[in-house]
Formats: structure tokens, sequence, C-alpha cells
């Protein structure tokens, strides 16, 4: 379900034989052959080896013979692909669950980890129970709307929801297994209470002494990631993935070019995330401050000053840091996120442009 076509670096692939790479690093191979007039495509998952290679490029003239003698059956190569049946060589029954499985299998190759066990814990939590034994040829836009009904979710947790659903249901057209997509005829916020289809979240900045309480409540590294955070509006993924060398000190710059997620380094989610910030007298004392304890380690700036070793997790901070220092400085709890929504309050209310800030 997409990727990057291409060769390994010193790998050439045979006549009719592709090597497929996927921004998870990994690779896949794909032989093409023409089949009834037909183009055809094939996905091997076995990574582009020498022999990998070989193999494909055998099995490929094996098809290709069989074609030309006419005793060529689809089924017999590939059983579960989900073209077989454009020739009459597949009777079976097309599942959801099928169909989501293979989704799946596809994801935890082209996707980043974090996404994958997203798209997993989606389709165990709620696509699987609902919709596995279902035949794809049987999904009706009647159906999904009940079920959405029955979700009690605000429209963008539906909207995530349906990520791997509307993929399947997407790749079946293509395979002609049906003819229209049962999720056009449906308008999510139509079918959500007023109660739920939207988020209670609000932005719920801290105000000038409730910043001064937390980071007088603070000391040395937590102190200087908490600082930093509150001006410069970065997200906790980015401010675990900041490195030294992301710093330009001599136009006082930051550049966000990488997230740690779920322990996970991984770029930033969108391009807009790709961005340089712009580091105010307060965040440019907390990264002078921070350099006696990691600046000469090279890596990454903020480390957890219990283990002396860079964070891994929002939750890590969240729950050894934050949460006790709001604590002991009697402020008011809010999620680390708040600390964006509040350099962001602090930016508007001196005239910054609210996009400069998204």
């Amino acid at each position: 379900m997409g990727g990057k076509r291409g060769s390994s670096d010193n790998t050439k692939a045979p006549d009719g034989v592709v090597i497929r790479k996927w921004a998870s690093g990994k690779t896949t191979l794909r032989i093409n052959f023409y089949y009834n007039g037909v183009r055809c495509y094939e996905t091997l998952k076995l990574e582009a080896t020498a022999a990998n290679l070989k193999y494909a490029d055998r099995l490929r003239g094996e098809i290709l013979n069989a074609i030309e003698r006419g005793t060529f059956c689809y089924t017999d190569y590939f059983p579960n692909s989900n073209r077989a049946h454009l020739f009459g060589h597949a009777k079976k029954k097309i599942t959801i669950g099928k169909l989501l499985h293979e989704f799946l299998e596809d994801a935890k190759l082209t996707k980043e980890a974090s996404t994958y066990r997203g798209y997993k814990k989606i389709c165990d939590g709620h696509l699987f129970p609902m919709f596995e034994k279902i035949e794809i040829h049987n999904l009706q836009p009647a159906l999904i709307r009940k079920w959405i009904q029955s979700l009690h979710c605000t429209t963008k947790t539906v909207s995530n929801i349906l990520i791997p659903l509307r993929a399947v249901i997407e790749q079946a057209l293509v395979d002609q297994y049906i003819k229209e997509n049962p999720l056009n005829s449906i308008i999510i916020d139509k079918l959500l209470s007023k109660d739920t289809k939207r988020s209670d979240y609000k932005p719920d900045p801290f105000s000038v002494d409730e910043i001064n309480a937390i980071l007088n409540a603070s000391d040395g590294q937590v102190r200087n990631l908490f600082q930093f955070a509150f001006f410069t509006g970065l997200r906790v993924s980015e401010l675990i993935g900041l490195r030294w060398s992301d710093i330009d000190w001599e136009n006082q710059l930051i550049s966000i070019e990488e997230t740690i997620v779920a322990k996970e380094s991984k770029g930033p989610k969108t391009e807009a995330g790709k961005r340089e910030v712009l580091l105010l007298p307060p965040a440019l004392d907390a990264l002078e401050k921070q350099k006696e304890f990691t600046y000469l380690k090279k890596g990454r700036v903020f480390y957890n000053p219990q283990s002396n070793k860079p964070w891994e997790t929002s939750q890590q901070i969240r729950r050894t840091q934050w949460m006790p220092v709001l604590k002991k400085a009697g402020v008011r709890y809010r999620n680390t996120y708040q600390t964006r929504h509040t350099y962001a309050s602090m930016m508007l209310s001196q005239g910054e442009n609210r996009l400069f800030l998204i």
C-alpha cells in the first residue's frame, strides 16, 4: 500500500523483478508478468538479497513458461492473491478480516513502528470485533453508520479508527471485489451527538506566576528542560529528539529534524513539522545551563537525570518529573502539551502571527 521503487545500493534486479524500498528501511521483491492480457504484480515478502533475487527470477521464469504452455493457475502460485478471482481461479470468500490482516502486514513493512502499532490497536480493539467475518461485498453503509454511532467518540477519533477500514475498502475497489465505496455516503459529524462530536480538549496555558512556580520547584536538568519547553513551544517528542547539532548558535535558531515516539526516532509528523524555531533569551539561557550536563556527549540535549541517559518517552517525563514538580509547586495539573499552548499564548500577546506558531 505504497512504497518507493528502486534497487538496493549494490544489487541489480533481474528483468521483471522490482526491489521495493519502504519507509521502515526494509525491502521486498515484486514480480510482474502479463496473463490473459492483464499486467499482474505480485509481492514476494522477501528481503532483497542476492539469493532471493535469483529465486524471484526463477519463479517469474516458471510462471512465464506455465502461461506459454497454457497450464498456469493463479492460485497455484499466489493462493492469497487479490487478483486470482479476476481469472476465475478463486471462489473463496473475501472477508474484511482477511483484508485487514493484509493491511497490517503491509503496514508493518511500510510504516513507522509506532504507526503500525496504532493501526494494530485500532484493528484489534474496534475493527476485528465488528467486521472480521463480514464479506467485503456485503459491507453496507447502514451497518457502518450504526457502528459509528455506537462508538461514542469524537469526530477525530472516529476518523482515526476508520483509517485501516478505509484503506482496505479502497484496495477492494482496485481489486474489483466491490464496485462502490460504502464510506462515500457517510458523514461522520451527522452521526455523532453534540456531546461527542467535538473533543473537550481545550488550550489551558499556564500563567507567568505558574511558570515561575514550576521552574522554582525544579532544578538542574529538569528545570532546563521545562524552561526550554515553555519558551520554544516544542512538542515533548521534539524536546526528547533535540540534538546539540540542531542548534544554530550564531543565528539563535533550532532546527526540528527528529522526534522520539515510543522510544523510536522518526522525522517530524508533517512537512510543516520540519521547521526552525527562534530561540528567545530564556530558551538560550536553558541551553547554556544544560551544556554542563550533556554538551560534551555530542548527542541529545536533554537527559533523564536519574539514569543519565536520554529521555525515551513523554510518559517517562510526565510521571517522573512533570507531575511531581507541579504538585510541589502547587500548580493545578495540566498535561505537558500545555507548555506549547503557553508559548503560543505568550507569542500572540506579543503580536506574533498565529500561523507562524503552528
